[in-house]
């Protein structure tokens, strides 16, 4: 090797050769991007090769040193931004856009969680630095000397982008409008590279951040036009059965439904929740589905709150956290004289809630500043879930009533890290961590609940509450499926998993008896469901869900990258499937017909959301949240707007 590295031209074809193979050995291991046919696998093999050949070639118009020090510094540029999504991956099953490097006032919370990610193996994606830096340092070649001809470099140039557009034309013969209407990124590295990827969202998050200074009032039409056209009449039978009442909303994080009534080892993982599911003091609603995107966590929240969507890149939270909304913290106060708590074990800069809140209108936050953060007490991300809801009892019996409080839970999190004194039952048993300590985290909320569910009833805020229990997102990946398979007892298909989205929502209303309801609904429908429920009809608001219980709700669920699912039909990337049997299907025109009105649901709301067009929608009786009269912080509790 030593003889054949002799000229920057053979250092820059050494760098070239490694990165590409490097990158496909990372989209064969790590990725799971549903590649199939020989055009998909030629694609996929070739992609690579031409941000290789552009990023790298640029450093041949350099001379001496300077050349190879451009080789380096891009193949490691190039290398970190790979093992960027293959760390992404592994927890989120998706690939880093640029919005989500904003988001790095997490990464003090996420360690734990980091350091979980990653694999022995890792080294692999570094080892060819040895080689670079041996061959850099070296005088085995002569930098000074030898210099590529522009006439070799604009060759070199020329290929990377003829091979892009090869790449390109065949992408879309395969997938055709395959960057205008796609909202999977799976797709996109799949046709055309993390690399090309990155630079396609790069323009993307530009032409998006533009969007707000040229939108304008008349931008609304088409938001109010499908709103109207989808508004759902409340159902008589339970409209204004709630008002008056508090309204409790506890976040179950990471709780996916398959736990209710699964047996470990013969054990109930959930007992309690179990008992709430098959009793009459709560509507349990089985068909229940998260539909959160990169913003996990906070698109759950923007949802429950908004019934917007979260945003196809990145955390509205974060992205968008100056934006005027139309939350339900603003409506039930100016409405009905509620006031509004968030209460979380985290620090209120975690996903920008102590900006955002302001927008929503929330009155107070109480975050980690009030709870005792003992050693003890912390685990992960923050504080243990029974602590927290020990601690949050006297906070609620401070608000004045009625109340609409948040709770935010935290134990239940990746990578479900939990003390073996406070484990109360075993760990599964399919070889994945993850998956095993999953389990033992999902009992200790379990029980966490049940003992809430005792204090309240004894400080008599249970009887004069609506208690309502969502979980936000999933908890168990894709790319755990393997282990899925093992706790499921069967396989787990694209349809299969599309069934796993479904997380809880358990309703109680004093007075009105539950059971368990089968309408199909998602994240983004809670806000007029809830609305409805305490007397407050939602028409008026810009809101894309409709209330669970009515009559007219609309039960085609919309996932964030356009795939759906609803009580006759499940789209699972470009596959439809019966959603009772699970057998594939040709396309119909009512299939078709869902999946146009999900992805205009889905356009609408990113336009609402990047023109912050909710501050030309004047009502007569709501008034804009002004964000300057709300403070968070213990000084400012007893001072905080009403």
């Amino acid at each position: 090797m030593k003889r054949i590295v002799s000229k920057p031209l053979h250092y820059f074809i050494l760098a070239a050769v490694l990165m590409w193979i490097k990158s496909y050995v990372a989209y064969k291991t790590e990725f799971n991007l549903g590649v199939s046919g020989v055009m998909q696998q030629m694609l996929l093999f070739i992609n690579p090769v031409s941000s290789v050949l552009i990023f790298l070639g640029i450093g041949l118009f350099f001379k001496g040193k300077k050349a190879g020090a451009w080789i380096l510094a891009g193949s490691f540029i190039m290398t970190l931004l790979l093992y960027s999504n293959v760390l992404y991956y592994r927890f989120f099953n998706d690939f880093v856009t640029l919005p989500t490097l904003l988001q790095t006032s997490n990464a003090g919370s996420m360690g734990g969680s980091i350091m979980d990610l990653l694999k022995a193996h890792d080294v692999f994606y570094f080892v060819d630095f040895i080689i670079y830096f041996f061959f850099f340092f070296s005088k085995k070649i002569d930098w000074h000397n030898e210099k590529v001809s522009v006439k070799n470099v604009v060759t070199i140039l020329s290929l990377g982008f003829m091979v892009f557009s090869v790449n390109l034309t065949l992408a879309e013969i395969d997938r055709p409008q395959l960057l205008s209407r796609t909202f999977d990124r799976n797709y996109l590295v799949k046709y055309l590279g993390a690399y090309n990827y990155t630079m396609y969202d790069g323009v993307q998050t530009a032409q998006n951040s533009k969007q707000r200074a040229f939108a304008s009032s008349n931008d609304l039409t088409n938001v109010v036009n499908f709103k109207n056209s989808h508004y759902a009449e409340p159902n008589s039978v339970y409209f204004g059965k709630a008002k008056g009442k508090n309204i409790i909303k506890i976040h179950l994080e990471s709780f996916q439904s398959f736990l209710i009534d699964y047996k470990l080892n013969g054990q109930e993982v959930t007992p309690f929740l179990n008992s709430l599911a098959h009793g009459n003091d709560f509507t349990y609603f089985d068909n229940f589905f998260h539909q959160t995107g990169q913003g996990k966590t906070s698109d759950a929240e923007l949802m429950m709150d908004n019934s917007l969507y979260g945003l196809p890149q990145g955390s509205a939270f974060v992205l968008k956290g100056s934006n005027t909304y139309q939350a339900a913290p603003a409506i039930l106060d100016q409405k009905a004289g509620y006031t509004s708590a968030v209460l979380h074990g985290d620090y209120k800069t975690f996903w920008n809630r102590n900006e955002i809140y302001k927008q929503f209108g929330v009155d107070k936050f109480f975050d980690a500043s009030y709870y005792n953060m003992t050693g003890e007490n912390k685990i992960n991300y923050g504080l243990k879930d029974k602590p927290f809801f020990k601690e949050s009892v006297p906070m609620l019996q401070s608000l004045p009533q009625p109340f609409y409080a948040h709770l935010i839970t935290l134990t239940n999190h990746f990578p479900f890290l939990l003390g073996n004194n406070e484990a109360s039952i075993q760990p599964a048993n399919t070889g994945d961590a993850t998956v095993d300590r999953y389990f033992q985290t999902a009992r200790y909320l379990d029980e966490s609940l049940q003992s809430f569910f005792q204090e309240l009833k004894a400080s008599g805020l249970y009887d004069n509450s609506v208690i309502m229990i969502y979980g936000d997102h999933y908890g168990i990946s894709e790319n755990h499926n393997a282990a899925m398979e093992k706790v499921m007892g069967k396989e787990i298909t694209p349809y299969e998993n599309a069934q796993l989205q479904r997380v809880p929502l358990f309703i109680h209303v004093p007075g009105v008896k539950g059971g368990v309801n089968h309408t199909y609904g998602g994240e983004i429908d809670v806000v007029p469901t809830l609305l409805h429920l305490v007397g407050i009809d939602s028409k008026e608001f810009i809101q894309f869900g409709t209330d669970l219980f009515s009559k007219d709700h609309d039960d085609v669920v919309a996932f964030r990258n356009g795939n759906y699912v609803s009580p006759r039909y499940t789209l699972v990337d470009g596959t439809y499937y019966d959603s009772k049997t699970g057998q594939a299907l040709k396309e119909n025109n009512q299939m078709k017909a869902y999946k146009q009105k999900v992805a205009k649901e889905l356009e609408l709301s990113d336009q609402v959301l990047y023109g912050d067009l909710l501050r030309f929608h004047k009502l007569k009786d709501f008034q804009t949240v002004d964000p300057s009269k709300y403070m968070y912080g213990k000084e400012e509790t007893e001072t905080s707007a009403k």
